[in-house]
């Protein structure tokens, strides 16, 4: 309910100043001297522009593994490299589709007899009638939707013996309810700005002007009118609480896999722990200035 609230806001303000913005004279050509002040600027104001930033675990992984068969036909090789992977796709389906995303994808290569050249170096028949053999790669995709998941799948993967297997990457894909309490923080710390300016400079704070959600007003250099290419004052840290971190240390189910993965020796067993991602937004509050 923040942003829509916020919208009304600025949009009572303009509304409140109507005659005066759609008073006001175009901007100036590029190149001109000077550009007409913004309607709020009639009077004396203080544009305040709130940063923040957070630090949050990250929710959402992903990585890849690689199973690969090799036979005389392309068929039989596929079905070798497709027999890896059964075992360990279905058991990480049981998971459920809101927790993991499993894409497989086939390809398929000849490989060629060699001969060497006049240098002795190997090189590739590559002939139709010399092709020895084929070699399926299957590339199982794995995206982690919910990272108490993570090291159960990267395991019952890590226990499938595959050719390879890639990398975590993770990602910090916040909720609605993050985004509006990141923005409301930052319309706070804009207000904060401002109160603390106007204190320093012996002045007071009036009513509020405009409301930008989009930080946009902030970016004009109010002097010169043309846009702001300085850096931004340093974002102020806000603590989400201890929201993201219950859902961190909620059980992990288990990734049970049945048949020959499970009766190879186990390898070691993995433990991945989700970075912290940053989160920043900004705000622009521009209030009335009082002496």
């Amino acid at each position: 309910m923040l942003k829509p609230m916020i919208a009304i806001a600025g949009l009572a303000g303009v509304l409140a100043c109507g005659g005066a913005a759609l008073a006001q004279v175009p901007p100036a050509e590029i190149g001109a001297r000077n550009v007409p002040a913004p309607w709020w600027m009639a009077t004396p104001v203080i544009a305040s522009l709130g940063r923040v930033r957070t630090e949050l675990p990250a929710n959402r992984a992903s990585f890849e593994a690689t199973f690969t068969g090799l036979d005389k036909t392309a068929e039989r090789a596929q079905a070798a490299a497709g027999e890896k992977v059964r075992e360990i796709d279905a058991a990480l389906r049981k998971v459920g589709a809101d927790r993991l995303a499993i894409t497989t994808q086939f390809e398929t290569k000849p490989l060629y007899e060699q001969y060497r050249d006049k240098d002795g170096n190997f090189q590739d028949n590559e002939r139709p009638d010399k092709i020895e053999r084929y070699a399926a790669t299957a590339t199982v995709s794995i995206e982690v939707r919910d990272v108490a998941v993570l090291e159960a799948a990267y395991n019952a993967v890590l226990a499938a013996r595959p050719e390879s297997i890639g990398s975590v990457d993770f990602d910090l894909q916040p909720d609605n309810a993050t985004k509006a309490w990141l923005q409301t923080e930052a319309v706070k710390d804009a207000a904060n700005r401002a109160r603390q300016a106007a204190t320093a400079a012996g002045a007071h704070l009036g009513s509020v002007r405009i409301i930008d959600p989009t930080a946009r007003v902030c970016r004009t250099d109010v002097l010169a009118g043309w846009p702001s290419y300085g850096a931004p004052p340093p974002a102020t840290d806000v603590a989400r609480g201890m929201m993201a971190m219950e859902a961190m240390s909620a059980p992990a189910p288990q990734v049970m896999v049945t048949g020959a993965v499970a009766k190879r020796p186990p390898p070691p067993v993995v433990t991945l722990q989700p970075p912290l991602e940053e989160l920043t937004d900004e705000a622009c509050v521009v209030y009335a200035l009082l002496p």
